[in-house]
């Protein structure tokens, strides 16, 4: 068996074992776009694996996420270019280069580049699933909000 993640090779006698070993492991791994396009920017996915994703993600000048909430993942957030507005439980903070902000599982947050230079920051999820549909949205400028 061959995936873009996994390669598989085995003995016909432990082939039965580990098939079901593979499939597992397949299915703990998302299948979200690596990159796309968003009415707010865009985001690269740089790695990911069972438990934890990695990306990279543009924010335009003006532009701002949804204020959403994930049920089975935290996030941190590190700026690497400009500087980010972000909200977090209604607590506004403003976070530049260099430095970080901790999103916890089911916390409220937003993030918005209120400034004219493009926003870059990496974002770390860690948890259980990180599938793009885990996403709770309370407000949303592009009509998006969960019913």
């Amino acid at each position: 068996m061959n995936t873009k993640k996994f390669s598989l090779i085995s003995f016909d006698q432990y082939n039965s074992n580990l098939t079901r070993q593979f499939t597992f492991m397949k299915s703990q791994i998302d299948h979200s776009p690596l990159y796309d396009e968003r009415p707010w920017g865009n985001f690269t996915v740089i790695d990911e694996g069972i438990g934890y994703k990695v990306k990279r993600i543009e924010v335009l000048s003006g532009k701002r996420l949804s204020y959403q909430k994930h049920k089975h993942r935290s996030e941190h957030w590190y700026v690497v270019k400009g500087t980010a507005d972000v909200i977090v439980d209604d607590v506004e903070i403003e976070v530049k280069v260099g430095e970080a902000v901790d999103i916890p599982v089911g916390s409220s947050h937003r993030v918005k580049n209120s400034h004219s230079e493009l926003l870059v920051f990496i974002e770390v999820q860690l948890g259980e699933y990180l599938g793009e549909d885990d996403i709770v949205r309370m407000d949303d400028d592009f009509g998006r909000c969960n019913d």
